[in-house]
């Protein structure tokens, strides 16, 4: 199986720590963020990586290469500046993911998830982790039914860690042209067609979004 490392985008909250350093290469534990994404998913045995770039990306390239310091093999999915939000960006590397099932991580997570779990059901376009409400998202993203159907906020909800395995039949409606598209409204399409499934987690994951929630990260 090959993984998605995501790793496009401005870092704006993450500023002033960002003005100079993209944000997956602030150190986190004393090792920069997305090594923790890498180490996750060499401990699953998934070494295949495709990393997608835009803000300072020529950083992240020198910084971890090929992927053989971290025996793993690494491949860039460059993207234009202002980069092309999650389902674009995702979109863009098909090609370099192939035409199974794939799993794509937010570079700023940090879950100490078992990723080599993480299937995707028969009938499913994609399998995402749910995790408990954190404080900035009280309201959450989705509701589970059925032990494992995402449908919209019905009752209890569970917001996604930015952890998912997908199919690429997700996105073949949008492979047209090379444009800026958000993952939710493919979700929300699945959704519809019964095609989106999922699972709650309550493990450690922590979102390494802004200065205070990785002071507050760093002090645990």
């Amino acid at each position: 199986m090959k993984a998605m490392i995501l790793a496009a985008g401005l870092g704006e909250r993450m500023m002033p720590l960002t003005k100079n350093t993209p944000k997956p290469l602030i150190k986190v534990k004393d090792i920069a963020l997305i090594e923790h994404s890498i180490n996750a998913l060499k401990k699953a045995n998934i070494t295949d990586i495709v990393i997608n770039t835009a803000y300072l990306g020529e950083q992240i390239q020198t910084h971890l290469g090929d992927g053989s310091t971290f025996d793993v093999n690494i491949t860039y999915s460059n993207e234009p500046e202002g980069a092309l939000e999650t389902a674009g960006g995702i979109i863009k590397a098909l090609s370099l993911l192939g035409k199974d099932p794939f799993i794509v991580i937010n570079s700023d997570v940090i879950c100490d998830y078992d990723l080599s779990k993480l299937t995707l059901p028969i009938g499913s376009l994609a399998h995402l982790l749910l995790i408990d409400n954190p404080p900035h998202n009280p309201n959450g993203d989705f509701s589970l039914t059925n032990g494992h159907q995402i449908t919209n906020i019905h009752g209890q909800s569970y917001t996604f860690s930015g952890i998912g395995i997908y199919h690429p039949d997700l996105f073949k409606s949008h492979l047209e042209i090379e444009q800026k598209l958000p993952l939710y409204p493919l979700l929300k399409a699945a959704i519809a067609n019964n095609q989106l499934s999922g699972e709650h987690y309550n493990g450690l994951w922590q979102d390494i979004g802004t200065p205070e929630r990785l002071k507050t990260f760093e002090n645990t």
